[in-house]
């Protein structure tokens, strides 16, 4: 059994390749929720969401993220009551998030309505697991004030500087049914290649995941998100940064350290193997960009390998 740990672009990328070398009954996903937040009235996945668009090749790749051939008349309509639409939600994707509201009113919990969602856009076998069935919510502190992470990034442009990170209900955020047992039964456990402190970092702060990560007999292998020492996309630098953190793939060994034995590292940052076999911890040096679903496979299938070199 295969569980990987996930968060948004990056990982999804790689779960696709993933899924093409794999039998889907054996891969559980635990994605990161504590990016989620509601907007006009909307209960709002991002990192779900992608991972499940992704998986049923209905994502918008040129832009990488939505679904593909979206239209935006919704938001042309709440810009014409001058309402803030800096969070681009396209009407087909408008139509998820109304789903999921839908059912939350219901009464139904995070866990059961992503299951039903995935099954919607034809995802049957691979398990997609929310964090926590609690409502998290990262908050980032920066020279201008504190500030929801989806603001941060999208409304702001990741320019105000950062200063701290607030996971708003992370102490009361319990495993959601599946996750515990996930990882107490997998055989390999992957840390998709997601950002460390706001993707990976929620995911680790639920009760009893970490401990679970720490006291399992499976190899835990990360792939680092960094290449060259810089996110292909998204704030991992400037987050790490303000935390007071290098911004590099040691520096991501380092925050897995007590649970990881190996990490997959880019080319460009193959200086950092000697730093990286001090921590303990194995380096697999390749090219881990994925411009596309063959590189992302092939980079899956030399991930599974290190689980065979092990037995």
């Amino acid at each position: 059994m295969i569980t990987a740990l996930a968060g948004g672009v990056g990982a999804a990328k790689f779960l696709k390749g993933l899924s093409r070398v794999v039998k889907t009954e054996q891969l559980t996903i635990i994605v990161n929720t504590g990016d989620d937040i509601k907007i006009s009235g909307l209960h709002v996945s991002p990192d779900i969401d992608i991972v499940i668009y992704t998986l049923s090749n209905v994502v918008d790749r040129q832009k990488g993220w939505g679904l593909r051939e979206d239209t935006f008349k919704f938001l042309e309509g709440l810009d014409r009551f001058g309402i803030e639409t800096w969070f681009n939600i396209g009407d087909q994707d408008l139509a998820t998030h109304m789903y999921r509201t839908h059912l939350r009113n219901k009464g139904h919990t995070p866990s059961e309505i992503t299951s039903k969602i995935a099954r919607a856009f034809g995802i049957k076998n691979i398990k997609i697991l929310p964090m926590t069935d609690e409502d998290v919510e990262t908050w980032i502190v920066t020279d201008k004030g504190e500030m929801h992470f989806q603001e941060y990034l999208i409304k702001m442009g990741m320019i105000p500087h950062v200063r701290g990170i607030n996971i708003k209900g992370i102490e009361k955020a319990q495993p959601a049914p599946g996750v515990i047992k996930a990882i107490e039964e997998a055989t390999i456990i992957i840390i998709c290649p997601s950002n460390p402190i706001i993707s990976i970092g929620p995911i680790l702060k639920v009760s009893k995941v970490r401990e679970t990560l720490k006291r399992s007999s499976a190899k835990v292998v990360a792939i680092s998100p960094l290449v060259g020492g810089k996110p292909l996309k998204g704030p991992a630098d400037r987050l790490m940064r303000g935390l007071g953190l290098e911004v590099s793939s040691t520096q991501v060994a380092k925050l897995y350290k007590d649970f990881l034995d190996e990490i997959v590292i880019d080319e460009k940052d193959a200086n950092e193997e000697h730093a990286i076999k001090s921590l303990g911890i194995k380096p697999l040096i390749i090219d881990t960009i994925m411009s596309n679903e063959e590189k992302a496979q092939c980079i899956a299938e030399q991930v599974l390998n290190l689980q065979n070199e092990s037995l």
